[in-house]
């Protein structure tokens, strides 16, 4: 472990790191595809009021140097989980963390479920793995790992093929093409990486099955995780959504719903009555809410803010932003274009693909939005 004296010594590998307290307490763990641009955004100016307050109590900050974000990921997990950090845990009430569960069975197989569900469904003598503070990361690293030591998903001795084995995912537990010893080992291999015993898993495989040893060795991460990993280290990190409601006609209201590093932040959602547009507006009921959330300097400024719709919308929204001076990066989500993604046109082309990677994380929030838009406009209803 390296304590860290300038941004500039810091490598620019992957890595996890470490702000302490006083007595040498974790407050923060995080990961890092690049160490040095990660860590260096923590001493720039107009950071988030809670990170601000981590950084203002923190006493030390050091790193792990790690071989790959893959090694990253699990290893952050697993620190967390033993030190569970204060300024890792966004509400003690309601965790958003995500666990990997390997249950016990005849052909044994990860899941991903979320805190509050594993009393239900971690079973006695599970594995459980976690927490990581990105599910969307998670499933793309296990999709990474499966073609390595693979599993499967499909009912067991069905005598059909699935479409799994049929592209070499599956080991074929459904047709009978691999017995439960050897397909245990692979559920094996898997506990190990997750682990984190990575270095001991290469051993033993160079020993067992080179070949495996030499794609786990290899494993090609970057095109899949780092573009993911990046709504985590904060060029994309708070995303808004906003959604209106309307009740027969009637009232309006208006939802914005946060999501902070991938995951939803419900501390910091918000309701509006709609006051001065007419019911059925949408499209000036959606500038009222923007206005009215801009008038709030003391919260949070979003990476990026989500509306429920395509090119006509998001044309009208941007525009209206443009005239009161409001420089942020719009996308709509066309549902008549099957889920298309559309830009406000200060939206750059890099900024679009990074953003087109982001799209299952842009649509959680879309559907976050609209249900806290009825869910919420009733209740405050039911209130009058």
């Amino acid at each position: 472990m390296t304590k860290i004296d300038k941004p500039q010594n810091i490598p620019t590998q992957p890595g996890i790191y470490f702000w302490r307290d006083q007595k040498g307490r974790p407050l923060y763990i995080g990961r890092a595809v690049n160490l040095r641009q990660r860590l260096s955004q923590y001493f720039l100016k107009n950071l988030d009021p809670r990170i601000a307050e981590m950084v203002a109590l923190a006493k030390s900050l050091d790193f792990v140097v790690m071989d790959s974000l893959l090694e990253a990921i699990i290893a952050e997990a697993n620190a967390i989980k033993k030190y569970w950090p204060k300024y890792n845990i966004k509400d003690k009430d309601n965790r958003s963390f995500s666990y990997v569960v390997i249950n016990p069975g005849e052909y044994p197989r990860p899941i991903i479920i979320r805190e509050r569900e594993l009393a239900k469904l971690a079973q006695p003598r599970a594995k459980i793995f976690g927490p990581y503070q990105s599910t969307t990361l998670i499933q793309r690293a296990l999709r990474l790992i499966r073609p390595i030591f693979p599993y499967s998903t499909c009912t067991p001795h069905s005598g059909k093929a699935c479409f799994d084995y049929q592209i070499g995912l599956c080991p074929g537990a459904c047709v009978d093409a691999i017995g439960k010893r050897e397909y245990a080992k692979n559920i094996t291999n898997l506990v190990w990486l997750l682990r984190g015993d990575r270095k001991r898993l290469l051993n033993k495989l160079i020993k067992e099955n080179p070949s495996q040893a030499k794609a786990l060795k290899h494993l090609q991460e970057v095109s899949l995780l780092a573009r993911e990993e990046k709504l985590n280290n904060g060029a994309i990190n708070r995303i808004e959504g906003y959604d209106i409601s309307h009740l027969m006609g009637k009232e309006s209201y208006g939802s914005m719903v946060v999501f902070s590093q991938g995951v939803a932040d419900n501390k910091n959602y918000r309701l509006f009555k709609l006051k001065r547009t007419a019911p059925g507006d949408d499209l000036r009921a959606l500038t009222e809410v923007l206005e009215r959330r801009f008038q709030h300097p003391e919260w949070s400024y979003p990476d990026l803010v989500m509306i429920d719709g395509g090119a006509p919308q998001i044309n009208f929204v941007a525009d209206f932003l443009r005239q009161k001076q409001i420089n942020c990066p719009l996308v709509g989500v066309s549902k008549y274009g099957g889920d298309r993604l559309v830009f406000s046109p200060n939206v750059k082309k890099d900024q679009r693909a990074l953003i087109n990677d982001l799209k299952i994380t842009i649509l959680q929030v879309r559907d976050e939005a609209h249900r806290f838009a009825n869910s919420a406009g009733r209740r405050a209803r039911r209130l009058k």
